[in-house]
């Protein structure tokens, strides 16, 4: 980072060419960040960020391109900017490094700035300066006091152990007679951590007779190896020595820092791909990509239901609840009071009796009481088929937003869930039917066993050649309820196993197998722009997802490129 007094003069110095803008007054008015690059063949040239499409050769036109993209940005003014300006320069005289030259500080304002423009300046200097991993270069004038430079008190304020501060001392050969460095250049004067450079710019003199870099290098040699003050000091000073400094010294930063830049880009890494992974796969572009991806969507959300289902996610335990409490505890609160009633029963046997009365035991009667016993179960039946259903649905919804790649696509994640609930409509509806079966069934045909075991009249001493009006006595009545009772509590006992059997069967076991076929089927029947309509992602998603892709390439060519200089070392 250069400012203070002669950085301008410092950096052309270090580059070996002649390129920045010159005046009075503050001349840089927006950071330069040049980025030196090493080359080994071709010829000398530079490039500028906004201009990628163009190569400068003469570095008069790169002067100028700096000073009208300053003016571009903060007008014909004297005001300043923080936008960066990026310049890149490739020569065989150069060392690899990156500089930024930032606006002078100064302490008042001429004319054409705001009263701000001090303070303005300082916060830009800071903003970079206060970086940990940038190097400060202070550059200080020799023919002042150090004690007044800025470059050195704010240097200071940043960096108080003096770390990633050089000092580099300007304007030796226009110290007054009689004096020297010397006391600054060896560290008694002001002591940094790291030595002080001197270095002799060309003079105004020069510059008008236009001294080439070549030229003025070979002249700062010759000072600092002829002067007797300087003599002992000359291999560590000069522009030539600064330059190949600062980039062994970067190298060794860089080095010593590998390790933190490849946990951090590791951790970066890990990062955007969650951030990928959570965004989803980008939308494949033909009818057969979007056909697929939509059923690898579909195929995500059935193993989640499927999961549930199977006691690996939480939900369908409640589909077992249903069977050992909801199904017990509505059957137990059946009432055959009604039914079984004396005068139901007395009115049923009579009617069953026709015009002839039954000889020995009301076969018909009790048939008739059965039934319409019996049909009581089908409400139970029916809702234990509902409360499933309520349960399987609510593990669609739940699947549905387990399921992270559905919730890219807000029209496919409405269709199968749509197509979801469709199945399992259907489904109830088959479930329904087959539980009332399986109470028609009982009611249909009696269980002949559970009668033949029944202890007859005559071999209790009864006489079966009573009167018939006997036989509707109310102690004969109670004694047929009592019997249909019985034979009924059986029946309930076997349909409290039968029916959760079927109830699995028609629901949970088809809609673990066919919940999506149906929607399977329309889909392959479906055109690209049909289906692309299902993949209807938000463009900002779209976006960011190519954003976050980009930054990815962009972090792993970095990690690969480290890690080959670490093999390489």
């Amino acid at each position: 980072m250069f400012y203070s007094s002669g950085k301008s003069s410092v950096l052309e110095s270090i580059v070996g060419k002649d390129f920045l803008p010159r005046g009075s007054g503050i001349v840089t008015r927006r950071p330069l960040v040049l980025q030196l690059h090493r080359v080994e063949e071709g010829r000398e040239h530079a490039e500028f960020a906004h201009l990628p499409r163009k190569t400068f050769t003469d570095f008069a036109a790169v002067r100028k391109e700096i000073a009208d993209e300053t003016d571009r940005e903060t007008g014909r003014t004297k005001q300043i900017s923080s936008v960066p300006i990026y310049l890149s320069i490739y020569s065989p005289n150069v060392v690899n490094l990156t500089l930024v030259d930032l606006p002078g500080l100064t302490k008042v304002a001429v004319d054409g700035q705001s009263d701000s423009i001090v303070k303005e300046i300082e916060n830009l200097v800071r903003s970079y300066i206060e970086k940990p991993n940038c190097i400060i270069l202070a550059v200080s004038p020799a023919n002042q006091d150090l004690a007044t430079s800025d470059a050195i008190q704010i240097s200071r304020e940043v960096d108080p152990k003096g770390e990633r501060t050089f000092g580099v001392l300007t304007k030796i050969d226009l110290m007054d007679q009689g004096t020297d460095a010397v006391d600054i250049l060896e560290g008694r004067s002001y002591r940094l951590n790291f030595p002080w450079i001197g270095v002799v710019n060309r003079s105004q003199a020069d510059i008008n007779k236009n001294v080439d870099m070549i030229s003025a290098r070979k002249r700062e040699r010759e000072y600092f190896t002829n002067l007797p003050e300087y003599s002992h000091l000359a291999n560590r000073m000069g522009s030539e020595h600064l330059g190949k400094l600062l980039s062994k010294h970067l190298e060794s930063v860089i080095k010593s820092r590998i390790p933190g830049l490849q946990s951090l880009i590791s951790r970066t890494i890990l990062d955007l791909e969650t951030e990928l992974n959570r965004l989803g796969r980008p939308i494949a572009v033909d009818a057969g990509g979007k056909l697929y991806m939509i059923m690898e969507i579909c195929r995500a959300f059935d193993q989640i239901f499927k999961e549930h289902l199977d006691g690996i996610r939480p939900g369908g335990e409640k589909v077992y609840a249903v069977f050992d409490n909801q199904l017990p505890a509505a059957l137990k609160r059946l009432q055959f009071d009604k039914q079984l009633s004396m005068e139901n029963v007395r009115k049923l046997i009579t009617e069953a009796d026709g015009y002839q009365p039954h000889l020995i035991a009301p076969e018909q009667g009790y048939r008739r009481l059965i039934e319409s016993t019996l049909i009581t179960i089908k409400s139970p039946a029916e809702a234990v088929v509902d409360a499933v259903h309520g349960i399987l649905k609510d593990l669609v919804r739940k699947s549905i937003k387990e399921t992270t790649e559905l919730k890219q696509f807000p029209s496919l994640k409405v269709e199968v869930m749509s197509a979801a609930c469709e199945s399992l409509d259907r489904m109830r509806i088959e479930s329904k039917r087959a539980a009332l079966q399986l109470v028609d069934m009982e009611s249909n045909y009696l269980t002949v066993d559970f009668f033949r075991k029944l202890p007859q009249d005559v071999e209790k001493g009864g006489n079966p050649t009573h009167s018939i009006f006997d036989r509707y006595n109310e102690a004969y009545l109670r004694r047929v309820g009592a019997i249909v009772l019985s034979y009924v509590h059986m029946v309930v006992g076997t349909l409290r196993h039968s029916i959760p059997k079927s109830v699995v069967y028609c629901q949970v076991r088809e809609a673990k197998r066919s919940l999506l076929d149906r929607f399977f089927t329309e889909l392959g029947a479906k055109e690209g722009k049909q289906l692309g309509k299902l993949l209807d992602e938000d463009p900002a998603i779209t976006q960011r997802r190519q954003n976050i892709g980009k930054r990815l390439e962009l972090y792993r060519a970095a990690q690969s490129e480290i890690d080959m200089v670490v093999w390489t070392k």
